[in-house]
């Protein structure tokens, strides 16, 4: 089943594909520089933007098509809300040690990803199947 790609849910994705592309891009070139900056790894940084490259890349393809899978849309509903849980879980859990920059960063970028999942969530949740 498809649905209308909405202005709305077409502007949501292009939005998150945009947040997730520069995200990736200032993550994966700038790892080196913001790991002593935020108290966080290297390689946590740099793979976490690697990470994000298709995801990006997929949003954006999703964007550009007149319908969207029902399923493919929930589907970047769950990765978001997945990726929220893992950057909390990350601060209470994982054996890192972020200086308060870092637990800003993780938050905001959280919240920016929480955002987009709302977001795209509304679009789901109102959406009405597409007439082939």
């Amino acid at each position: 089943m498809t649905i209308d790609n909405t202005p709305f849910l077409r502007n949501v994705l292009l939005a998150d594909a945009a947040m997730g592309a520069a995200a990736a891009a200032l993550t994966i070139i700038g790892s080196g520089l913001l790991a002593p900056l935020l108290g966080l790894p290297e390689a946590l940084l740099f793979w976490a933007g690697v990470a994000l490259v298709p995801v990006a890349a997929f949003l954006l393809v999703m964007a550009r098509r007149a319908l969207v899978p029902r399923s493919w849309l929930r589907e970047i509903v769950f990765v978001n809300w997945a990726w929220v849980a893992a950057s909390l879980g990350m601060l209470a859990f994982a054996p890192i040690a972020p200086n308060a920059l870092g637990i800003i960063f993780i938050l905001a970028q959280a919240a920016a990803v929480a955002g987009f999942a709302v977001l795209e969530g509304l679009a789901l949740r109102g959406a009405r199947e597409a007439v082939a």
